[in-house]
């Protein structure tokens, strides 16, 4: 795993969020590792509709399963 500190990550940023491999990157500072940088595998937009047909709601998900009468 490449390591990098958090001097020269702000020295290269843009270009190593092109550069970042499957083990992803970590930064130091003062020697001690304080972040990680990993790419994201999977685009947001393919999570839409992946559980469709997978769940099961029950009830009435608007309501807090309490009854009370308001005054006028």
């Amino acid at each position: 795993m490449k390591q990098i500190t958090a001097s020269k990550f702000k020295e290269q940023c843009l270009s190593l969020l092109d550069r970042v491999g499957e083990d992803g990157i970590v930064i130091t500072k003062r020697g001690k590792p304080v972040a990680k940088l990993i790419p994201i595998r999977t685009e947001s937009s393919a999570l839409i509709g992946k559980l469709k047909g997978r769940l099961k709601v029950k009830g009435d998900v608007f309501s807090t399963g309490l009854k009370w009468h308001a005054q006028s």
